[in-house]
């Protein structure tokens, strides 16, 4: 009887040392009034050859044993070359036609975590965000110090044209027209398209560690150097291995006075609920209140998820064994 004890102690044993952390990651490209009387076929299918590229590119991070913190760089780096999201090369245009972008990145092993805000000069801020965790004594810089730093990080530095793009400068004369009669622009009624577009990505390697990374252009036609929640951790981005990763998209301004990311992450952990279920109960509330925006989600066993209350947003997912999975709006009643 003690072998056989002895023997199933053993087996259990193997079973457990041999468990393998399910590695997952989801992506998006923003939230707001994304509908498909707005988008050519053409259009759809080069968001969802971008989407599928960048995720998959994450993956395979992930595939070869990397660590969460890699494949969410990697796959943020993607969309930030692209000029389909606002973030990067895609990003919209401040009020005196130029570009100012925020980024963020937190590493949920030990919630060690990097921002920027408001640079003009650096070609992939998700990079400098990320040098800023692991380089630097603090965990946000902002303006001409970060772009010094990006400098002596030797990261790529490019001229503010590099990021204009003509379909965002329309956007940018729209939203001129709109404030010409109004003294602040936090007096007009936003048109969703102007005050929201992001790019993140969340992820858990196969020792179970999380990382989530956002990057951002901010909101078409801001001033006085405006920051969202992007570069700020606990409401554009969170993570931690007791309880899940966030990266969201939408009003920054909502998401930081609620704390989003964190809020979802506090409510899995104290709560006992699924990061799932708090991350839809959160962006309900939000909604409640005037804040359009979305997230997405992994949880501390590997669950993946997202969340928005607008009329779509660009998303992402690849679990292990499964295929890549994409979608851009919400899902018909």
């Amino acid at each position: 009887m003690k072998t056989l004890l002895l023997l199933a102690l053993l087996v259990t044993f193997s079973l457990v040392a041999n468990a393998k952390t399910p590695i997952g990651i989801v992506i998006h490209g923003g939230a707001g009034t994304i509908s498909r009387d707005m988008m050519t076929a053409e259009q759809e299918q080069a968001y969802h050859a971008m989407l599928g590229h960048a995720v998959n590119q994450g993956y395979d991070v992930l595939a070869r044993g990397g660590s969460s913190l890699d494949a969410v760089t990697a796959a943020v780096t993607i969309l930030e070359d692209s000029p389909l999201f606002n973030a990067g090369k895609g990003a919209v245009y401040t009020f005196d036609e130029k570009h100012e972008l925020d980024a963020s990145i937190m590493y949920g092993l030990d919630r060690s975590a990097g921002a920027v805000a408001g640079v003009t000069n650096v070609k992939n801020p998700i990079l400098l965000a990320r040098a800023v965790m692991e380089k630097s004594v603090h965990v946000m810089l902002s303006g001409m110090g970060a772009e010094q730093f990006a400098q002596e990080q030797k990261l790529e530095l490019v001229e503010n044209s590099y990021f204009d793009t003509e379909f965002r400068y329309e956007s940018l004369k729209r939203a001129k027209q709109a404030l010409v009669s109004l003294p602040h622009q936090a007096n007009a009624t936003f048109d969703p398209a102007w005050k929201m577009g992001t790019v993140g990505a969340v992820a858990i390697d196969s020792n179970g560690n999380l990382a989530a990374a956002t990057s951002t252009g901010g909101m078409t036609a801001k001033r006085y150097g405006r920051i969202g929640d992007a570069p700020v951790i606990g409401a554009g981005n969170f993570a931690d291995n007791h309880s899940c990763a966030v990266s969201a998209t939408g009003h920054g301004e909502f998401f930081i006075r609620y704390q989003v990311a964190s809020e979802i992450c506090a409510r899995a952990k104290y709560q006992n609920k699924s990061a799932a279920k708090a991350a839809q109960e959160v962006l309900a509330e939000l909604k409640s209140v005037g804040g359009d925006g979305g997230v997405i989600v992994v949880d501390k066993k590997g669950k993946l998820s997202w969340a928005f209350n607008t009329q779509g947003m660009y998303r992402a997912m690849k679990t292990e064994g499964g295929e890549m999975h994409s979608e851009i709006f919400a899902a018909k009643e």
